[in-house]
Formats: C-alpha cells, structure tokens, sequence
C-alpha cells in the first residue's frame, strides 16, 4: 500500500491550514492508489531495491518554496491545448514531463490544486496518440524520445486512476515500443527495429516498468534484451557509451541513464550496479553558498550540456540506490538546483524552459514518492 514516508510525523492538536492541505493532497493520492488495478511487479534478474526510506531532512522550507514557486510558473505556462514547451514536434515529452512534475505533488487528472492542468496535459497526449499506437505532436524528426516520455505519463496516470479512456492507448503505445526494439535490444529515434542508442531506450525502459508496474501486458524477452543492450553500452570504467560496443568515452548524462536502465529493467545488484555508481559519484554536486555548477564544473554534471537530463536520471539511481548514495547526492542537487532557479520560478537551459523546469521539479521532488515509477517499486510493494 502507498505511503509517502515524509507524512510520517507527529501533528499537534492545532493543525495549520498548509499542513491540512498537505495531508489532504496525501489522502487524495492514497485514495487513487487504492482504486487502481494492482500492479504486476516488474522481473527482478538479481537482489531487490535497495531500502529507500526517505530519511526525513530532504524536505526543507527552501525546497517547498522552491518547488510552489516552480509549480506556479510552470502552470502559467501551460498552453490552452493542453501541450508544455515551444512549438514543434518535442510537445510530447514536455507535456509529459510537465504534467508528471505536477503528479509528483500529489495531482491528479482533475484532483488536487493542478488537478486542471494534468487534466489538459492528458487530453492532448491522448490527443496525440496515433492508431498505430506512436504518440507524437508535431513535426518531430526523434519521436521515440516523446513517445517514452508520454508513455510512462500515461502509465503513471492509469496505475493511478484506472482510467478507461487511458488504458486502451496505452496498451497501443506498449505494443509499439516492443514492436520497435531492435536485434540489439535497444530503441532510437525511429519508431522501427533498425539502431539503438542508450538515451532513447532509457526512455522505453521506464515506459514499460511504469505500464507493468500499472497491470499492462509486457513480454518477458523485451525486458531480458533491453538489459543486455543496457551492458553492452558500460565501459570497463564503470560509465557508458552512447551505443552498445561502440568503445566510446563514458559521460555523465548517458551514464547516469545507463545505471537508471538497469535499475528499472529490474537489475537491482551486481557488478555493473556497484561499478556504474562509483563513475556516477563524481559528478555529485559541490554544496555551498550560491553554487551553480559552471561549465566543466563536476560540481555540477561535469559539463552544462544535458544538465537537467541527467540529473534526472542520475537522483532516480541514487534514490533507488539508496543509503549514503542519496543521502550525498540529494541534498547537494536539491541546493544548486534552488540556487539555479530564476526569480520568477522557472529554469532554462538544455532544450527549453518549461522542459528544463519540468525536469528540475521532478528532481527537487523525489522524496515525495508519490509516482510509483520513480521508487522502483508497483503500487502492490
């Protein structure tokens, strides 16, 4: 049964007006939870998650502050179609991403203080999902990184809710991704079984662990040959290539997804677990007054490029780690990312702003463990 760990505290008799909307927003979610299909846990290959208990000194009144203030700017920001980001074919994975930072406060489709805006997100991912079970918006010359990313939120919205009108198109997206792996075992930017990279077929893994963990239908032998293309990518380093068997350098971002693959492929120990963490280590940012993690800064994500990308994959793989990797990793992302944000809410870089803002919010709000994905665990654990 669902129970964000961070409620576990004593309430004096008089409870405040924010503390009782808190806890309102948690009954809202509990309450989902309970009403959603029971989930089919995701294949383990060896061990089991690492204890992920939320520690209880994540969650400070500078992250709060940081994150309404970042819901509120990305909620202007929301289009009246529904969609999050500029124009052009990447609409799907920033509506996505979007409406699951809203989700990661305890949102619902029509349910909590966003509830409206992840209501209008879903309708046009929904909108967006062609017969043949690809979802993309626009013009998009890379559409499988949109279609993972809307799919795990279509997921995460189904295991929630069981949502009829989700479930059919979701099973349609399912099928897709698993009809376009290719001999390798791995996915990239063309919805057909061609070449495969490791930040497209990160994309698909957590699509299928978040539809599995929801009761969809995924077929063992998919997940068994993401895994050995996720292994094939690692360097003997311990980081990973953009493509399997490539001898390409290792980078933070590409490596930081490579370790969250396996995770959520359902590899919870072992060697390249061990070895993929200690690369990922590194890159833990600095904490200080006003640190903002420079170019080349490994304060930071080693390099600016896919600073928000990989920091999204690289807290997934800490928190599922678990014990003193989050313990150092979170509170050190969590202050550069407060120190990176703008006056008015939002953030920038990467590709664009409500995408990196998005990004930054899911970070910041990892201890929450309201999305059943991000805990490596179903809604039945």
């Amino acid at each position: 049964m669902f129970r964000p760990d961070h409620t576990r505290h004593r309430y004096s008799r008089t409870v405040s007006p924010t503390a009782a909307l808190a806890l309102a927003v948690v009954l809202v979610v509990a309450a989902a939870r309970a009403q959603a299909p029971r989930a089919t846990a995701a294949p383990q290959t060896s061990g089991s998650p690492a204890d992920t208990e939320v520690r209880g000194d994540e969650i400070t009144p500078a992250q709060q502050a940081s994150v309404e203030k970042g819901l509120a700017w990305l909620a202007n920001r929301q289009t009246k179609d529904g969609s999050f980001g500029p124009g052009g074919g990447e609409r799907a994975a920033t509506t996505a991403i979007g409406a699951l930072a809203f989700m990661q406060a305890g949102n619902l489709p029509g349910r909590g203080k966003y509830g409206a805006n992840v209501e209008r997100a879903l309708t046009f991912v929904l909108g967006a999902t062609q017969e043949s079970g690809l979802i993309v918006a626009g013009d998009s010359s890379r559409p499988m990184y949109g279609h993972g990313f809307a799919t795990l939120f279509l997921a995460e919205v189904y295991g929630m809710t069981g949502d009829d009108r989700v479930k059919e198109k979701l099973q349609r997206a399912i099928r897709l991704i698993q009809k376009t792996q290719n001999p390798e075992g791995g996915w990239r930017y063309q919805p057909v079984p061609y070449d495969a990279d490791i930040s497209v077929t990160i994309c698909q893994i957590m699509a299928l662990r978040a539809a599995r963990d929801a009761g969809v239908k995924v077929e063992k032998d998919v997940i068994d040959n993401a895994i050995r293309y996720v292994r094939a990518c690692q360097n003997p380093d311990g980081g990973f290539s953009y493509m399997a068997n490539q001898g390409r350098d290792s980078a933070f971002a590409r490596s930081a997804a490579g370790v969250a693959s396996l995770y959520y492929a359902g590899v919870y120990e072992g060697d390249e677990i061990a070895r993929g963490l200690k690369y990922l280590k590194q890159f833990t940012p600095r904490r200080g007054p006003g640190d903002r993690g420079g170019d080349g800064d490994r304060g930071g994500a080693g390099t600016e490029r896919h600073y928000y990308y990989g920091n999204y994959y690289c807290v997934q793989a800490m928190f599922l780690a678990g014990g003193e990797h989050w313990a150092s990793f979170y509170p050190a992302i969590r202050d550069q990312l407060i120190a990176r944000q703008s006056p008015a809410g939002g953030w920038s870089g990467d590709f664009a702003e409500d995408y990196a803002t998005g990004m930054a919010l899911i970070i910041l709000q990892m201890p929450n463990r309201y999305l059943p994905v991000y805990t490596g665990k179903g809604p039945g654990s």
